[in-house]
């Protein structure tokens, strides 16, 4: 047998063995993936509008400047954040928006990759918990008191907020991911359940 026999063999055995994808089924896909993408768009812009109203509501207000400093720092920060956890979202968009599906595999691997980005979505949101104990340590060093705070106040006003900010990004990313995505997926799944019958 000869190379060329060989892959004929192989291509053969892939295709047997691989199910393509009807065109009421591609529909059926097309469908919560085009609410998926919309949803996607919705939060980049939403997220860009919570940026510029930061930004210039640190801008604005009459604060000092040390103050006003650290907050353009932090929200500088969490921009950088955001843009890395955005650049791995707007990856699987283009994916999402050029698909090539004609495959139960294609749709297998789409799948995997929506899973992935729940993931990272989770991640996104716990980035931000360090980010929100700086805030903290921010309001609670530079604003004025008549009265200073005792260090074991302090201590539990920054282990509570931790804490508490932990269990509150998580599990709302959660149930805004669930919200955005979640049910879409969930039809993606039983369609490749389907492919798989």
């Amino acid at each position: 047998m000869n190379i060329d026999d060989l892959k004929n063999a192989w291509n053969e055995d892939i295709f047997e063995n691989t199910p393509e994808i009807s065109t009421e089924q591609s529909h059926k896909i097309n469908l919560p993936l085009e609410r998926m993408r919309r949803n996607m768009r919705m939060e980049f812009w939403f997220t860009v509008a919570i940026f510029i109203f930061s930004f210039s509501v640190i801008a604005v207000c009459d604060a000092p400047f040390k103050f006003k400093f650290y907050f353009d720092v932090l929200i500088a920060s969490m921009l950088i954040v955001t843009a890395f956890f955005f650049s791995k979202f707007f990856k699987l968009y283009r994916e999402m928006s050029n698909p090539v599906m004609k495959t139960a595999d294609a749709l297998r691997d789409l799948l995997l990759q929506l899973n992935l980005n729940k993931q990272y979505y989770l991640s996104f949101c716990l980035a931000f918990v360090p980010f929100l104990v700086c805030e903290l340590i921010i309001v609670i060093e530079c604003i004025p008191r008549q009265e200073p705070l005792s260090d074991l106040r302090i201590a539990v006003i920054l282990i509570s907020t931790l804490v508490a900010g932990l269990f509150a990004l998580y599990f709302f990313g959660q149930w805004w991911f669930e919200r955005l995505y979640g049910k879409h997926i969930t039809k993606i799944e039983k369609l490749v359940q389907e492919l798989d019958h």
